[in-house]
Parts: structure tokens; sequence; C-alpha cells
């Protein structure tokens, strides 16, 4: 809750500082205010479960792990914000407060125990989200980019409301633990279908939050004409809320449902790998690439939702909780990187990498650790994340689903070492040929978010059974 408050308040101040004119006091203090909030969540974490508004939000050690995340990956992505603040970009304060905001509904997201908070979290994380995502005004993709992001978003929002109102009808109650009795014991069998049709729309209308199939279709365009440095934040932020949310859904209200909703999550699982990965390999830009693969990545936190055992605890909920920890720190860093290179070389396909390796080595090392642990490669954070939703799934013995989920992991391989080989083994001509600039604070936090990820890999074992 405090978490909560600090955001709320510092987003307001962020808008009153940008009455001073002055970008340069933008960044440090909204990177304070991450760092208090971060704080401030982890003294929460010795503290016995609270719960405030009615009992509609509680704070325990799943909202503290999952509010850490998102919050330690806005700190991380801000400094690649930087260009913004050289250029005097003029709405600088207000983006900034959007994001403090969207972290608000993120942690509502997180931290519900009912569906109204429910609601309310999503929709102060998409409002933020539509608007940033047409931040870039004179850009007719970003504006393109805006307007399909809220337009879908605007459908799944609706879907999604009537799903938790048909739930309602069939329960009596928005409460998660009052649900989860009437459904383990309905009064009228008649009820079942408004029941089941609720619980259905509800899948699809947090389907869309996370870029689930085949509810993905906006990702790609969406993603590539959002301006990067949100595009990271939407990748990474709102997918461990949509993540977390989903999971105390269905782990916490919808147990007892689980032989009606358990088919749909497989479904949609193995079709989100297959879609995100084969529309991976055949894109041409690394942006476009990244969307398609945070599709897919979808598909294996997909694996948990299918391995959960009914709780918020165990192998499952641990093994998304530490795969949305080190994809979100790789991807920070592969954004970061490609953001650094787009706005110096002016593309951000394949042949913008190119020579890269030799122009900024620092830049092409932790390009190719990130691309390395969103692989899933050995000795990276993003092995281990695999490993444990998979090795979950095979103890729930969804064994096809884990053959299928490896293959499509070799599917990734491929498009992932296509940065790489460019950025080693093909020289940088013309325009490109030049060093990118690096300043040093976002030398600082590229080497950071290497060595997080190479520590996730060699001693997982320091976070992998933290719930």
């Amino acid at each position: 809750m405090t978490s909560i408050i600090l955001l709320s308040i510092f987003g307001i101040v962020q808008l009153f500082l940008g009455f001073l004119r002055s970008n340069k006091v933008l960044l440090p203090g909204v990177m304070l205010v991450l760092l208090a909030v971060f704080g401030a969540n982890l003294a929460d974490w010795n503290q016995a479960p609270q719960s405030f508004f009615n009992q509609m939000l509680t704070v325990d050690h799943y909202t503290v792990a999952f509010t850490g995340i998102v919050v330690l990956t806005a700190l991380l992505l801000l400094p690649f914000s930087r260009s913004y603040v050289v250029a005097h970009e003029p709405n600088l304060a207000e983006y900034y407060a959007l994001l403090l905001f969207s972290l608000v509904g993120a942690i509502m997201m997180i931290g519900y125990d009912h569906l109204l908070m429910l609601f309310v979290g999503i929709e102060i994380l998409s409002i933020s989200m539509y608007v940033l995502a047409g931040a870039s005004k004179r850009d007719s993709r970003s504006n393109e980019a805006a307007l399909k992001y809220f337009l879908m978003g605007a459908f799944a929002t609706g879907i999604l409301l009537f799903g938790i109102a048909l739930l309602y009808g069939a329960t009596g109650t928005f409460a998660l633990s009052q649900i989860a009795a009437a459904v383990a014991a309905p009064a009228n069998a008649s009820l079942l279908p408004m029941l089941y049709i609720g619980i259905l729309l509800m899948i699809i209308g947090i389907g869309f939050k996370v870029s689930a199939a085949p509810f993905h279709f906006w990702t790609p365009d969406v993603y590539e004409g959002t301006p990067t440095f949100f595009t990271a934040f939407m990748s990474t932020v709102v997918k461990t809320a949509g993540f977390a949310a989903f999971l105390k859904l269905l782990a916490v209200a919808l147990p007892a449902a689980q032989g009606f909703w358990a088919p749909t999550i497989q479904a949609m699982c193995a079709l989100t790998l297959l879609l995100g990965n084969v529309g991976a390999a055949v894109q041409t830009t690394t942006k476009r690439m990244l969307a398609y693969s945070s599709v897919s990545h979808a598909g294996y936190l997909l694996i948990g939702l299918v391995a959960g055992n009914g709780s918020l605890t165990g192998p499952a909920a641990n093994g998304i909780f530490f795969y949305s920890l080190a994809y979100s720190i790789a991807t920070v860093a592969a954004f970061g990187v490609l953001k650094l290179v787009a706005d110096h070389r002016q593309r951000d396909d394949y042949a913008g990498l190119n020579g890269l390796g030799k122009t900024n080595p620092l830049l092409a090392f932790v390009m190719t650790v990130a691309m390395l642990s969103l692989a899933g490669i050995p000795l990276t954070g993003g092995f281990f994340g695999k490993l444990f939703l998979l090795t979950a799934a095979v103890g729930q013995g969804h064994i096809g689903l884990v053959v299928f989920a490896v293959i499509m992991s070799m599917v990734g391989i491929y498009y992932y070492l296509r940065p790489i080989i460019a950025m080693y083994l093909r020289p940088a001509e013309g325009p490109t040929a030049d060093a990118v600039p690096v300043d040093g604070l976002q030398s600082f936090t590229l080497g950071l978010l290497a060595l997080l990820t190479i520590a996730l890999g060699i001693l997982p074992g320091l976070l992998s059974g933290i719930l």
C-alpha cells in the first residue's frame, strides 16, 4: 500500500515539476522516487499480510515479489529516456507521471482480491499505455499504434467486464475467496453455463492484455509504432502485471473450475508458442522481431498457468516469478541497446546492428547476453526461467506441451542469433560505421543488466523459491 501512495503522490508532483521548464531535474527525480518505492516495497516483505479498501487489495509476499519486478524494471529502463531530456521533450513531465500512474495500476492488478479492484488496475495501466503509445505525435506510425491499441483495448476491456458481470451473476460476489467457495459448491446448477461463459470471457480479456494468441494480433503493429522506450515498458511491466493477475484469478478464485479452463489455457499456450516463434523468425527488423518474441514468451508463461496447482506458492508460481524477472531484465537490455542504436543510426532493422561488436563492444556484449537469455541458453537467467516452468509442467503430466515448447525454443534460437551475427560478423558501412554515443549512466545500467542476467543464470537458487 505504501508503494501505491508514494507513486500516486509523486506522480502528481512530477506533473508540477513540468512547470519548471527544465527536464534536467525530471529524470533524477523520478529515479529517486522509484528507488524509494522499491525500498518501501521491500520493507513490506517482513510484514504480516494486510488488506486494504475493505479487503479488495492485499499486500503479502506474492504482491511484494511481483511489485518488486515491475518497479525494478521501470527503474532500470529510465536511463534510456535520457535522449528525451537532451532533446528538451516538452511533455517529458507528463510521460514520467503517466509511467508512475501506470505502476499504480500494475500493483493493483498484482495485489487485488476483488474483481472490481482488478478492473480498476487494468484501466489505470491501460489508459496510461494508450497515451504513451502515441507519444511521438509527429510520427504517423505512433499515431496509428495508439489508435489501434486504444480501439482493441476498449473491445478487450468490454469483453473482460462482461465476463466479470457474468461471474458475479453466477456466484453473487466479486471477492476471489467467495467466488472460489461458490464455484466449488454451486448453489444452483442452472447457473453453471453463465459461470463458464464468464470465465471464458475473462480469459479472453486478460489474454489480450498479455499478448496471448489468438488475441495477440495488435502486438506487432503497436510495438513497432510506439516509441522504443515505451515499447520496452509495455512489453515488460504490462506483461508481468498481467500474468500476476492471471495466476491469482485462476489459482485463488477458480481452482475448482480447472477442468473447464485448463484445456482452454493449454490451447492458447500451444498457439501462442507457435505463432510467436514462427512470426519472429520471419521478421526483418529487430524491433518487430522483439514484438513477436514478446508473444512467444507469453506462451512460456502460460505453461506456468497450466501447471498451477490452485496455489500462489509452489513450483509453477515460483517459475512464473523467476521467468518474469529474467525476461524483464533481458528485454530491458535488448530494447535499451536497440533504442541507443536506433537514435544514432536512424534504423531498427538487423543491418542497423552491423559492426556493433567493433564500434561499441559494450552494447554488443549486453545485446548478446540479452539474446542468449531470451533464447534460454545456459548460464543466463532465461535458461532457468524456462527450466523451472517446464519442470513444473512435467510434474503435472503435461509432457506433450513441454515437448512442443522445447521445439519452439529451438526455433527461437534461430532468430535470436540474427542480431548477434549482425553485430560480430557483418561490417558496418557508411553512417553505421560510427560509434554509438553512450553516457555513463547508460553504460552502468547496461553493465548491471548483463550482470543480473548472468547472476540469475549462475545462482538461480537465490530467488527460485521466493514464493
